[in-house]
C-alpha cells in the first residue's frame, strides 16, 4: 500500500524504479525522462534518498548518467555491495 503522504511525483519515481531489474543499473536520467519530467534529475534523487521502504524500492539500481554511482543514503559503499551481490545472484540465476 502506498503512503498517502507521497507526492504525485515521487509515487511515478517509485514506480519506475520497481519496473528496474534486478542486477541492473537506470541513470537518475533515465528515471526523470521515463517519469515524463527529463529536467528533474536533482528532484528524482532528493525523492530516492527520501525512500521509505528501501528494501522495496530498490533506489540502489539508480546510478549517474555518467556511471558513477551517485549518493545513497545508507553510504556509496552499501550501494556498491548491493549492486555486487544483484548482479552475482543474477549470474547465478541463469
Amino acid at each position: 500500500m502506498v503512503n498517502k503522504k507521497l507526492t504525485p511525483l515521487a509515487k511515478k519515481v517509485y514506480k519506475v524504479v520497481l519496473s528496474i531489474p534486478m542486477g541492473e543499473v537506470r541513470s537518475y536520467k533515465w528515471v526523470a525522462r521515463k517519469i515524463g519530467k527529463p529536467c528533474a534529475t536533482r528532484a528524482v534523487g532528493q525523492i530516492l534518498k527520501h525512500n521509505p521502504w528501501p528494501l522495496i524500492i530498490p533506489c540502489h539500481r539508480v546510478i549517474c548518467a555518467d556511471g558513477k554511482l551517485g549518493g545513497y543514503a545508507s553510504g556509496i559503499k552499501k550501494k556498491k555491495t548491493l549492486l555486487d551481490l544483484e548482479q552475482q545472484l543474477k549470474k547465478d540465476m541463469v
